[in-house]
């Protein structure tokens, strides 16, 4: 339910990007600055603050960095102006680290053989928190105004900030502290790691595209459904995101059954299945009712290839994988943020057409490098 909460802040601006660039009077691509920035600020973020979590406790670190965010969307929620906003966002995404310490959290309080398990599960909480983020701020913003959905936020994160360190459990265990390493010296030691761990550099990349196109295709449904040639409210790109409710029930299921067949060739065959979807994007975008399908095999698709990219190396020894999760991270969102900035500049100028060849350069991408991933441990080739 935190993993939801924290995760959320960063998605309400999906749906009524177009209402709040209205308020501020911007266009499409300076809008799309607030995401960016939000995207850009979190890589920092992570890169600079979640290595700590190989260094203290991870309990302790998610109460400062949730208070964080709770005075970060409370400036959002009352920013007077454009400028104000945009600082607002950048903080939040700075400080928006607790929903990457806990599975680095959860993993060593699990047993290896339910790893995908749990992952899917934390997995599920920030997909719930997207969830809730873009479907209620769509129509909550409809009937009272996009600042309301700010206010909710507010409310939502002051409650988490109070309860969520009485949540987790008091008891360090193995790896999850290391005062005898300095954090110049921590932060450094991630130089190395790319090159010691190129299965997680990979998996970062992968990521990195995975996470620009959700970004980039959300974005964009939030100009183009709301444009005069379309003529929708905001609410209705918040009705679509209801379609990701399934992932509360297939992330887990698809997270078990990697563990089974193992994870890069469940990534493989679950990136063909994505870019089937992504293909209909653009034929498909000026019809509400056939966009819900790719909208559908998108939202079941991208979570397991983020999922199945984090098993690629959350078995490595617990003292580093809160490490080789930032570098992931890092990828993630630095991808999310230039593809926040790449989906509105591309709607700006081309309209739904670019944003639609964009994503499907991202997908076609993600296929190749998933087919290359796979066909290099051939241990999984026969399970």
């Amino acid at each position: 339910m935190a993993s939801a909460v924290v995760t959320a802040n960063a998605y309400y601006i999906h749906p009524i990007i177009a209402r709040v660039a209205d308020d501020f009077q911007v266009s499409s691509s300076t809008i799309g600055l607030v995401p960016a920035m939000n995207q850009l600020a979190l890589a920092l973020g992570i890169f600079l603050l979640l290595p700590l979590g190989d260094r203290y406790s991870n309990r302790t670190l998610t109460a400062i960095f949730v208070a964080g965010q709770f005075l970060a969307i409370a400036l959002m929620a009352f920013a007077v102006d454009f400028q104000l906003f945009l600082i607002g966002s950048t903080v939040l995404g700075f400080m928006t680290i607790a929903p990457y310490l806990l599975p680095a959290y959860a993993s060593k309080r699990v047993d290896p053989t339910e790893l995908g398990k749990v992952t899917a599960v934390l997995t599920t909480g920030i997909i719930a928190g997207i969830l809730i983020a873009r479907a209620g701020a769509g129509v909550v913003a409809e009937y009272f105004g996009w600042r309301s959905v700010y206010y909710i936020a507010t409310g939502l994160m002051f409650i988490v900030a109070v309860t969520l360190p009485f949540s987790m459990d008091r008891r360090e265990q193995p790896g999850e502290q290391s005062e005898q390493t300095s954090y110049l010296k921590l932060i450094w030691s991630m130089i190395p790691m790319v090159g010691r761990y190129p299965e997680m550099l990979l998996s970062g990349t992968i990521q990195a595209l995975n996470f620009g196109i959700f970004i980039s295709i959300w974005l964009g449904l939030g100009l183009h459904l709301t444009s005069p040639d379309m003529g929708y409210g905001v609410d209705v790109v918040g009705y679509l995101a209801l379609f990701a409710i399934v992932n509360l029930a297939s992330t887990p299921r698809l997270g078990a059954w990697a563990d089974r067949i193992g994870a890069r060739r469940a990534r493989f065959y679950i990136a063909i299945f994505q870019l089937a979807g992504v293909c209909l994007f653009l034929p498909f975008g000026n019809n509400l009712w056939l966009l819900m399908i790719p909208i559908l095999i998108t939202n079941i698709g991208g979570p397991v290839i983020d999922v199945t990219g984090r098993m690629t190396f959350l078995n490595q020894p617990p003292e580093v994988r809160t490490r080789l999760m930032t570098i992931y991270i890092v990828f993630m969102f630095v991808g999310g943020g230039l593809a926040s900035w790449a989906g509105t500049t591309a709607y700006d100028v081309w309209g739904w057409a670019g944003n639609g060849v964009l994503a499907l350069a991202m997908s076609l991408t993600v296929f190749l490098l998933c087919l290359w991933a796979h066909h290099r441990h051939p241990s999984e080739l026969n399970r």
